[in-house]
Protein backbone atom coordinates (compact mmCIF):
# COMPACT_ATOMS: atom_id res chain seq x y z
CA UNK A 1 0.00 0.00 0.00
CA UNK A 2 1.20 3.16 -0.75
CA UNK A 3 1.64 5.99 1.87
CA UNK A 4 -1.34 7.86 0.07
CA UNK A 5 -4.62 6.83 -1.97
CA UNK A 6 -4.93 9.20 -4.40
CA UNK A 7 -8.18 10.42 -5.72
CA UNK A 8 -9.50 13.30 -7.72
CA UNK A 9 -11.79 15.92 -8.66
CA UNK A 10 -14.56 15.34 -11.17
CA UNK A 11 -17.31 17.24 -12.57
CA UNK A 12 -19.20 13.91 -13.03
CA UNK A 13 -22.34 12.92 -10.79
CA UNK A 14 -19.98 10.43 -8.99
CA UNK A 15 -18.32 10.27 -5.43
CA UNK A 16 -18.59 12.86 -2.63
CA UNK A 17 -19.63 16.45 -3.02
CA UNK A 18 -16.11 18.44 -2.88
CA UNK A 19 -18.00 21.04 -0.04
CA UNK A 20 -18.81 18.41 2.19
CA UNK A 21 -15.06 16.83 3.12
CA UNK A 22 -12.37 18.48 5.17
CA UNK A 23 -8.94 18.36 3.73
CA UNK A 24 -5.59 18.45 5.69
CA UNK A 25 -3.10 20.70 3.11
CA UNK A 26 -0.20 20.20 3.73
CA UNK A 27 3.50 21.80 2.79
CA UNK A 28 7.20 20.78 3.14
CA UNK A 29 10.41 22.42 2.69
CA UNK A 30 13.49 20.76 2.17
CA UNK A 31 16.96 20.68 2.14
CA UNK A 32 17.24 19.13 -1.83
CA UNK A 33 14.17 17.34 -4.13
CA UNK A 34 14.89 14.19 -3.26
CA UNK A 35 15.11 12.17 0.49
CA UNK A 36 16.60 9.38 -1.81
CA UNK A 37 19.85 11.41 -2.42
CA UNK A 38 19.86 12.78 1.32
CA UNK A 39 17.51 16.12 1.28
CA UNK A 40 15.72 16.22 4.68
CA UNK A 41 12.67 18.06 5.84
CA UNK A 42 13.74 21.44 7.41
CA UNK A 43 10.05 22.97 7.44
CA UNK A 44 6.04 21.61 7.73
CA UNK A 45 2.75 23.04 7.62
CA UNK A 46 -0.18 21.64 7.50
CA UNK A 47 -3.80 23.91 7.31
CA UNK A 48 -6.96 21.57 8.09
CA UNK A 49 -9.96 23.48 5.74
CA UNK A 50 -12.98 22.13 5.30
CA UNK A 51 -14.83 22.31 1.31
CA UNK A 52 -16.99 25.49 2.12
CA UNK A 53 -13.74 27.40 3.04
CA UNK A 54 -14.25 27.30 6.80
CA UNK A 55 -10.52 26.81 8.51
CA UNK A 56 -10.73 24.28 11.13
CA UNK A 57 -6.45 24.50 12.00
CA UNK A 58 -2.93 25.55 11.23
CA UNK A 59 -0.13 23.92 12.31
CA UNK A 60 3.56 25.01 11.33
CA UNK A 61 6.91 23.85 12.67
CA UNK A 62 10.72 23.86 11.66
CA UNK A 63 12.33 20.87 11.74
CA UNK A 64 15.70 19.83 12.79
CA UNK A 65 16.78 17.60 9.89
CA UNK A 66 19.93 15.97 12.09
CA UNK A 67 22.21 16.74 8.75
CA UNK A 68 23.35 20.19 7.08
CA UNK A 69 20.86 22.76 6.19
CA UNK A 70 20.84 23.78 2.15
CA UNK A 71 18.92 24.82 -0.04
CA UNK A 72 19.02 28.25 1.93
CA UNK A 73 18.59 30.50 -1.81
CA UNK A 74 14.99 29.18 -2.02
CA UNK A 75 13.24 28.77 1.78
CA UNK A 76 15.56 30.98 3.45
CA UNK A 77 16.26 28.50 6.55
CA UNK A 78 19.48 28.97 7.86
CA UNK A 79 21.92 25.93 10.30
CA UNK A 80 20.88 28.42 13.52
CA UNK A 81 16.95 28.80 12.50
CA UNK A 82 16.40 25.04 13.27
CA UNK A 83 18.29 24.51 16.48
CA UNK A 84 15.69 23.79 19.34
CA UNK A 85 13.43 22.83 16.58
CA UNK A 86 11.76 19.34 16.68
CA UNK A 87 12.91 16.37 15.32
CA UNK A 88 10.50 13.78 12.70
CA UNK A 89 9.99 11.47 15.26
CA UNK A 90 8.66 14.07 17.52
CA UNK A 91 6.11 15.73 15.00
CA UNK A 92 4.54 12.33 13.37
CA UNK A 93 1.85 12.66 16.71
CA UNK A 94 0.60 15.72 15.98
CA UNK A 95 0.73 15.28 11.77
CA UNK A 96 -1.23 11.44 12.57
CA UNK A 97 -4.14 13.96 14.37
CA UNK A 98 -3.77 16.70 11.66
CA UNK A 99 -4.48 13.98 8.99
CA UNK A 100 -7.08 11.99 10.59
CA UNK A 101 -10.08 12.06 9.16
CA UNK A 102 -9.39 14.41 6.39
CA UNK A 103 -7.90 14.07 2.53
CA UNK A 104 -4.53 15.09 2.84
CA UNK A 105 -3.67 17.61 -0.40
CA UNK A 106 -0.75 19.51 -2.05
CA UNK A 107 -0.24 20.92 -4.84
CA UNK A 108 2.21 18.77 -6.57
CA UNK A 109 1.21 15.90 -3.90
CA UNK A 110 3.95 13.48 -5.30
CA UNK A 111 6.87 16.11 -3.90
CA UNK A 112 5.34 15.66 -0.14
CA UNK A 113 4.77 12.31 -0.51
CA UNK A 114 7.93 11.01 -1.11
CA UNK A 115 9.34 12.75 1.82
CA UNK A 116 5.95 11.87 4.05
CA UNK A 117 7.45 7.86 2.92
CA UNK A 118 10.95 8.55 3.40
CA UNK A 119 10.92 10.67 6.72
CA UNK A 120 7.22 10.29 8.69
CA UNK A 121 6.42 6.69 7.62
CA UNK A 122 9.34 5.24 9.15
CA UNK A 123 8.84 7.33 12.36
CA UNK A 124 5.70 5.87 12.90
CA UNK A 125 2.72 7.79 10.73
CA UNK A 126 -0.26 5.41 8.96
CA UNK A 127 0.11 4.42 5.42
CA UNK A 128 -3.17 4.69 2.96
CA UNK A 129 -4.68 8.08 3.89
CA UNK A 130 -6.51 9.62 0.97
CA UNK A 131 -5.08 12.14 -1.39
CA UNK A 132 -5.63 14.75 -3.77
CA UNK A 133 -2.62 16.89 -6.00
CA UNK A 134 -4.23 20.28 -6.81
CA UNK A 135 -1.96 20.52 -9.46
CA UNK A 136 -3.32 17.64 -11.56
CA UNK A 137 -6.61 19.15 -10.44
CA UNK A 138 -6.51 22.10 -11.72
CA UNK A 139 -4.57 20.51 -15.13
CA UNK A 140 -7.70 18.02 -15.64
CA UNK A 141 -10.41 21.15 -15.18
CA UNK A 142 -8.85 24.30 -16.27
CA UNK A 143 -7.04 25.33 -19.17
CA UNK A 144 -4.24 27.79 -17.93
CA UNK A 145 -0.88 28.69 -19.58
CA UNK A 146 1.04 28.14 -15.90
CA UNK A 147 -0.29 26.23 -13.45
CA UNK A 148 2.29 26.49 -10.39
CA UNK A 149 1.24 27.67 -7.19
CA UNK A 150 1.70 31.23 -7.65
CA UNK A 151 1.04 31.82 -11.10
CA UNK A 152 -1.94 30.00 -11.22
CA UNK A 153 -3.35 31.57 -7.99
CA UNK A 154 -2.69 35.13 -9.67
CA UNK A 155 -4.01 34.13 -12.87
CA UNK A 156 -7.33 32.94 -11.49
CA UNK A 157 -8.16 35.23 -8.58
CA UNK A 158 -5.89 38.43 -9.38
CA UNK A 159 -3.69 38.05 -6.35
CA UNK A 160 -0.45 37.16 -5.64
CA UNK A 161 0.00 34.78 -2.52
CA UNK A 162 1.96 35.87 0.55
CA UNK A 163 4.23 34.00 2.14
CA UNK A 164 5.95 31.61 -0.73
CA UNK A 165 8.33 29.51 -0.21
CA UNK A 166 7.13 28.98 3.78
CA UNK A 167 5.56 25.81 4.25
CA UNK A 168 2.67 27.54 6.28
CA UNK A 169 2.32 30.40 3.37
CA UNK A 170 2.31 27.64 0.51
CA UNK A 171 0.21 25.92 2.32
CA UNK A 172 -2.32 28.46 2.88
CA UNK A 173 -2.41 29.50 -0.88
CA UNK A 174 -2.74 25.98 -1.86
CA UNK A 175 -6.20 25.56 0.67
CA UNK A 176 -7.52 28.54 -0.33
CA UNK A 177 -7.25 27.34 -4.38
CA UNK A 178 -8.68 24.64 -3.36
CA UNK A 179 -12.27 25.66 -1.81
CA UNK A 180 -12.28 28.56 -4.47
CA UNK A 181 -11.80 25.85 -7.24
CA UNK A 182 -14.50 23.89 -5.16
CA UNK A 183 -16.94 27.13 -4.47
CA UNK A 184 -16.23 28.62 -8.35
CA UNK A 185 -16.71 25.04 -10.10
CA UNK A 186 -19.09 24.75 -13.63
CA UNK A 187 -21.28 23.04 -11.55
CA UNK A 188 -20.64 20.73 -8.65
CA UNK A 189 -17.16 19.20 -8.13
CA UNK A 190 -17.16 15.96 -6.55
CA UNK A 191 -14.05 13.69 -4.83
CA UNK A 192 -13.74 10.45 -6.45
CA UNK A 193 -10.88 8.10 -4.29
CA UNK A 194 -10.66 6.26 -0.88
CA UNK A 195 -12.50 7.63 1.90
CA UNK A 196 -10.73 9.45 4.83
CA UNK A 197 -9.51 7.27 7.22
CA UNK A 198 -9.40 8.11 11.15
CA UNK A 199 -5.98 7.82 13.07
CA UNK A 200 -7.12 8.40 16.37
CA UNK A 201 -4.84 5.70 18.61
CA UNK A 202 -3.14 4.68 15.41
CA UNK A 203 -0.03 7.03 16.90
CA UNK A 204 0.22 7.45 20.87
CA UNK A 205 1.06 11.17 21.41
CA UNK A 206 4.50 11.51 22.78
CA UNK A 207 6.35 13.76 25.20
CA UNK A 208 4.84 17.64 24.83
CA UNK A 209 7.47 18.67 22.57
CA UNK A 210 8.27 22.55 22.02
CA UNK A 211 7.29 23.72 18.53
CA UNK A 212 9.58 26.24 16.50
CA UNK A 213 7.13 28.12 13.99
CA UNK A 214 8.56 30.02 11.57
CA UNK A 215 5.11 31.92 10.83
CA UNK A 216 2.58 32.67 12.96
CA UNK A 217 -1.54 31.28 12.70
CA UNK A 218 -3.84 33.38 11.47
CA UNK A 219 -7.03 33.87 13.72
CA UNK A 220 -9.19 34.93 10.96
CA UNK A 221 -9.10 32.18 8.65
CA UNK A 222 -8.00 32.08 5.44
CA UNK A 223 -8.36 35.16 3.13
CA UNK A 224 -11.40 35.90 1.51
CA UNK A 225 -12.53 33.55 -1.09
CA UNK A 226 -12.25 35.08 -4.80
CA UNK A 227 -15.03 34.71 -7.72
CA UNK A 228 -12.65 32.90 -10.85
CA UNK A 229 -13.36 33.87 -14.44
CA UNK A 230 -11.88 30.99 -15.44
CA UNK A 231 -11.40 28.63 -18.55
CA UNK A 232 -12.78 25.55 -17.33
CA UNK A 233 -12.98 22.70 -19.82
CA UNK A 234 -15.62 21.38 -21.36
CA UNK A 235 -14.60 18.37 -21.35
CA UNK A 236 -11.64 17.14 -18.23
CA UNK A 237 -9.05 15.52 -18.45
CA UNK A 238 -7.75 12.07 -16.59
CA UNK A 239 -5.72 13.96 -13.87
CA UNK A 240 -3.24 10.37 -14.40
CA UNK A 241 -2.75 12.16 -17.13
CA UNK A 242 -1.99 15.86 -15.45
CA UNK A 243 1.36 15.26 -13.93
CA UNK A 244 4.97 15.66 -14.47
CA UNK A 245 5.94 18.57 -16.31
CA UNK A 246 2.76 18.66 -18.75
CA UNK A 247 4.41 19.98 -21.88
CA UNK A 248 2.77 20.47 -25.04
CA UNK A 249 2.51 17.07 -25.84
CA UNK A 250 1.82 15.78 -23.07
CA UNK A 251 -1.16 18.13 -22.60
CA UNK A 252 -1.89 17.83 -26.43
CA UNK A 253 -2.00 13.74 -25.23
CA UNK A 254 -4.61 14.37 -22.37
CA UNK A 255 -7.16 16.23 -24.70
CA UNK A 256 -7.22 13.28 -26.95
CA UNK A 257 -7.75 11.09 -24.73
CA UNK A 258 -10.47 12.92 -22.87
CA UNK A 259 -12.40 13.26 -26.27
CA UNK A 260 -12.10 10.56 -27.24
CA UNK A 261 -13.31 9.27 -23.58
CA UNK A 262 -16.17 11.90 -23.40
CA UNK A 263 -17.35 10.12 -27.69
CA UNK A 264 -16.93 6.91 -25.70
CA UNK A 265 -19.58 8.02 -23.12
CA UNK A 266 -22.06 9.42 -25.31
CA UNK A 267 -22.10 6.39 -27.19
CA UNK A 268 -22.84 4.34 -24.60
CA UNK A 269 -25.04 6.48 -23.08
CA UNK A 270 -27.01 6.50 -26.53
CA UNK A 271 -27.00 3.11 -26.42
CA UNK A 272 -28.05 2.48 -22.97
CA UNK A 273 -31.14 4.90 -24.06
CA UNK A 274 -32.30 2.47 -26.98
CA UNK A 275 -31.72 -0.55 -25.02
CA UNK A 276 -34.20 1.04 -22.79
CA UNK A 277 -36.44 1.58 -25.19
CA UNK A 278 -36.66 -1.75 -26.72
CA UNK A 279 -36.72 -3.36 -22.95
CA UNK A 280 -39.74 -0.97 -22.44
CA UNK A 281 -41.47 -1.81 -25.29
CA UNK A 282 -40.72 -5.52 -24.58
CA UNK A 283 -42.34 -5.18 -21.83
CA UNK A 284 -44.89 -2.97 -22.49
CA UNK A 285 -46.26 -5.84 -25.48
CA UNK A 286 -45.76 -8.36 -23.00
CA UNK A 287 -48.39 -6.52 -20.69
CA UNK A 288 -50.45 -6.20 -22.99
CA UNK A 289 -50.54 -9.50 -24.06
CA UNK A 290 -51.20 -10.85 -20.57
CA UNK A 291 -53.98 -8.66 -20.20
CA UNK A 292 -55.55 -9.63 -23.61
CA UNK A 293 -55.09 -13.25 -22.01
CA UNK A 294 -56.96 -12.47 -18.31
CA UNK A 295 -59.14 -10.64 -20.46
CA UNK A 296 -60.14 -14.17 -22.54
CA UNK A 297 -60.10 -16.14 -19.71
CA UNK A 298 -62.69 -13.66 -17.69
Amino acid sequence: MGTLRTGALTRRRVGTRAADLEYAVIDVETTGLDPDEGARLVEIAVVRVRGDGKLVEEFSTLVDPRAPVSGQEFHGIGEGDVIGAPRVAQIVPRIARLLSGAVVVGHNLDFEERFLAAELVPAGLPRGQSGLCTLRALRSQLDLPRYSLPRATHLLNGSWPTGQHTALGDARACAKLLVEMIGNARGELRYTGPAPRFLQGEVPEGEPVRWKPRSTSSPSGLDPLSAWIAPWRPVELDPALCGGAFGSSERAAAEKAARRDSRLRERLAAAAVVTGGIAATAAGGLLLRMAGVRGRAS
